[in-house]
């Protein structure tokens, strides 16, 4: 079956970010290279649908199966999907990192969570690593993308404001430390074993299973 460009225009019912648009192709070049050629990926938070379906599209021998736990989000995934029409991209999961409950058997060859750490309770990081814990085979990689901050770096402006909004927006959110959410990933058998610099002051932190 013949598909469409995925990311050519909105579909019906569908949410778009423009942040997406940007940040889509720096975040491809990273997992493109450290990905497994096959298996089995989950997307936590996957938001509007439309990194997963960009990334479904650009990663046809993966299996991509995006999740999230508001209604309004799986419901602009299965728009995004639906025009997409991909045979790799799975339906939308309910899945909350807050609740044990949700979460769906393994193994995963790996985990991606976009721009949810910092909008989030500790909580929900705390819940991530948990669930990668279980989830992901020795090996399996836990990619996270976002803003952070590092001991010994001063926050760049830009990130300082965000920073505070967020904060404004919600007291339980902000920015994490990234070597507290390395050592949080430590406590579920996960090593922090590369940082990538990326656009608009950004990073990418990917993790193993080590245990």
């Amino acid at each position: 079956m013949q598909t469409m460009d995925p990311m050519t225009a909105t579909p019906e019912g569908a949410l778009a970010s423009p942040a997406v648009a940007r940040n889509r192709e720096p975040i491809l070049s990273v997992l493109r290279a450290h990905l497994p050629a096959r298996g089995r990926v989950l997307e936590i938070a996957a938001g509007s649908g439309e990194h997963a379906v960009g990334f479904a599209a650009a990663l046809p021998s993966l299996e991509w199966t995006p999740s999230d736990p508001s209604p309004g989000a799986r419901a602009s995934i299965a728009a995004w999907a639906g025009a997409a029409a991909l045979e790799n991209l799975k339906p939308a999961l309910a899945l909350d990192v807050l609740d044990e409950a949700s979460w769906p058997d393994g193994p995963f060859a790996a985990l991606v969570c976009i721009n949810m750490i910092h909008i989030s309770p500790w909580a929900a990081t705390e819940g991530l690593m948990r669930l990668a814990g279980r989830v992901l085979p020795v090996g399996g990689l836990l990619a996270t993308y976002g803003p952070y901050r590092e001991a010994g770096a001063a926050l760049a402006p830009s990130n300082a404001a965000f920073d505070e909004s967020l904060r404004g927006r919600d007291p339980a959110w902000g920015l994490r430390d990234r070597d507290e959410v390395a050592a949080a990933a430590k406590a579920e058998g996960l090593a922090l074993t590369l940082r990538v610099a990326m656009p608009a002051e950004n990073l990418i932190l990917l993790f193993r299973r080590v245990t």
